[in-house]
């Protein structure tokens, strides 16, 4: 029963960047690849040991290099993605990206044989048998674990923020579910997943994550699938929130955004400062707003007095922490109004081609 423990929390501000996305034919249309692709041939060096696949055999996912300074995130992810374009090429596959395969059905895909997968297939059943879904995971170093407990608290209120800004997935098994984010909801469904709770410090997290484990209420701690979650491991804050993204601005938009927050928050913890004990179902309604609305939500603020647009909120956060890489996605179409209006305007070929990850991006 592997598991985490407090000295894995030593290093301040690293990070590291976690994708996952589809493998597709020639048309753009999910295919069964990763077996080719994970297991059948050896793929680039710098992405032995950072290559997996996920539930579905048309789902691969990738991580980087520990990535020391925020500076080199763009290298790195862009180092990766290339590696992963060539090797996927090099076999006849493409990559693409997005919240949700828009022409993906779960019933008409393969699942992976991965023990884990089948494992989890029979426990929770349904919900995880439709679970076609793909995200991005931010992961930032923290040098004190009950420091990044309070960090981990701290963050709930901004998931909405993110997800808002990356929702990217308004198809699921081919039609229009009327959400921005349809994928954090499909995923909801699963057990241990959503907004977490608050957890007064680090032994209670642990104490917590113990108890799952020898209840086998889950086979190993990666599944505790929350949005956000000190990671007892690799001794980081970890953001599971945004849809996954064919460009990697996008994804660099919010790994800044994400470095800051934990570094502002790092520092007031210093400080002394108190921090929120939000109810969670007052997290989950923010949620929400940003499933169904995107970069249209408005939220209960954080004060719990009144609520904020996104527009707002998006100003305010770049000007307090000296970011504006979220600016710009906020300023640009969202993901959701593009697949739309692709679809409607050119079509389903069109939209597929525009979820493609390519070298020049």
């Amino acid at each position: 029963m592997e598991r985490g423990s407090r000295e894995s929390f030593t290093r301040m501000g690293t990070l590291g960047i976690e994708e996952e996305c589809f493998v597709v034919d020639d048309d753009g249309r999910p295919t069964s690849g990763t077996d080719e692709l994970v297991y059948e041939h050896d793929p680039p060096e710098i992405l032995e040991g950072r290559l997996d696949h996920e539930l579905f055999k048309f789902v691969i996912e990738t991580q980087t290099p520990l990535i020391e300074t925020p500076d080199d995130a763009r290298d790195s992810l862009l180092e990766i993605r290339k590696a992963l374009v060539e090797h996927a090429e090099a076999h006849g596959y493409h990559i693409a990206a997005a919240g949700l395969h828009p022409l993906a059905k779960w019933r008409e895909l393969e699942h992976a044989e991965k023990p884990r997968y089948r494992s989890q297939l029979d426990r929770i059943q349904y919900p995880q048998h439709r679970n076609t879904t793909a995200g991005v995971h931010v992961h930032v170093g923290v040098d004190d674990a009950d420091k990044a407990v309070w960090i981990a608290n701290e963050l709930r209120w901004y998931v909405p923020i993110m997800l808002a800004l990356s929702a990217n997935s308004p198809y699921w098994n081919g039609f229009d579910t009327g959400l921005q984010s349809a994928r954090a909801k499909i995923f909801e469904a699963l057990p241990n997943t959503g907004m977490p709770t608050y957890f007064e410090d680090f032994e209670a997290f642990d104490r917590f994550e113990r108890r799952m484990l020898e209840t086998e209420s889950i086979n190993d701690r990666g599944e505790l699938w929350y949005d956000v979650r000190p990671h007892t491991a690799h001794g980081t804050v970890e953001l599971r929130t945004p849809d996954g993204q064919a460009d990697p601005e996008i994804v660099l938009a919010f790994v800044e955004y994400a470095h800051a927050l934990v570094e502002a928050l790092a520092e007031a913890y210093e400080d002394g400062t108190n921090g929120h004990r939000h109810r969670r179902e007052l997290l989950d309604e923010n949620k929400w707003r940003a499933i169904r609305y995107g970069q249209n939500a408005s939220f209960i603020d954080r004060d719990l007095e009144g609520t904020v647009d996104l527009g707002e909120l998006v100003d305010r956060e770049c000007e307090r922490l000296g970011i504006d890489g979220i600016r710009d996605v906020y300023e640009r179409e969202s993901g959701a109004d593009r697949q739309r209006r692709l679809l409607e305007d050119e079509g389903p070929d069109a939209l597929c081609e525009s979820l493609r990850l390519e070298h020049e991006r």
